[in-house]
């Protein structure tokens, strides 16, 4: 497994990226996700600017986030995807469901929680976003 990078949801992009910039973050990539959201991917330029933090703006949000539902999760490479399935399986670790990919011909993807509920996406070849 590899941390591929971090996601948390924002109310304002505007005022988000500033902030992260200022920490020493650049934005690498933007996409949409459908007409459901926007994601923005920095990166830190001691790592090369690897997108390792994800925001998240979902589209309709009339609210801030409070801190429990700010998290989005924490991804995870698994180059064998059924292999890593199977073994967690073992364990009583089940995928909330079926791998799928988000986008047409995108890598396979599927989500765990921990005990205590925090999602982890687990994708299924080693990708950079």
């Amino acid at each position: 497994m590899a941390l591929v990078h971090t996601c948390i949801r924002v109310f304002d992009l505007d005022r988000s990226i500033p902030f992260y910039e200022a920490l020493g973050f650049t934005e690498v990539k933007r996409e949409s996700i459908r007409d459901e959201a926007i994601n923005v991917h920095l990166g830190l330029e001691e790592d090369g600017a690897e997108p390792s933090l994800e925001l998240t703006f979902n589209h309709g949000q009339t609210e801030p986030y409070d801190i429990g539902t700010g998290y989005g999760h924490i991804a995870l490479t698994a180059p064998d995807l059924e292999r890593t399935l199977a073994r967690l399986a073992e364990q009583g670790i089940e995928p909330e469901r079926e791998p799928y990919s988000a986008t047409p011909g995108g890598t396979r993807i599927c989500f765990v929680r921990d005990p205590d509920g925090y999602r982890i996406e687990l994708l299924g070849r080693n990708v950079r976003v």
